[in-house]
């Protein structure tokens, strides 16, 4: 969720999911994937900005074993486990 202001100086969040586009002619306009449009104060460079801080806050939540290397790699095995071809 992000929070953007509206041209009222009124704060609203927007689910970030939600967003289908940003545009800005002179105006910012957020258009929704429901088809509703969302005019506010900040620029689509703060908007993206907004974007971006939010999604790293919801990647700093996964596991510590997760990265683009262990993708297609199974997760460690717990100490003290041997691979089943040493037994």
């Amino acid at each position: 969720m992000i929070v953007l202001t509206r041209l009222n100086n009124k704060s609203l969040t927007v689910n970030s999911d939600l967003i289908k586009f940003v545009e800005q002619s002179p105006d910012t306009i957020v258009t929704l994937i429901t088809g509703e449009k969302l005019v506010v104060r900040e620029s689509l460079h703060e908007i993206l900005a907004l974007l971006v801080e939010f999604r790293r806050s919801v990647l700093k939540g996964l596991p510590v074993f997760w990265d683009s290397s262990s993708f297609h790699s199974p997760p460690p095995s717990p100490q003290g486990s041997e691979p089943e071809s040493e037994r």
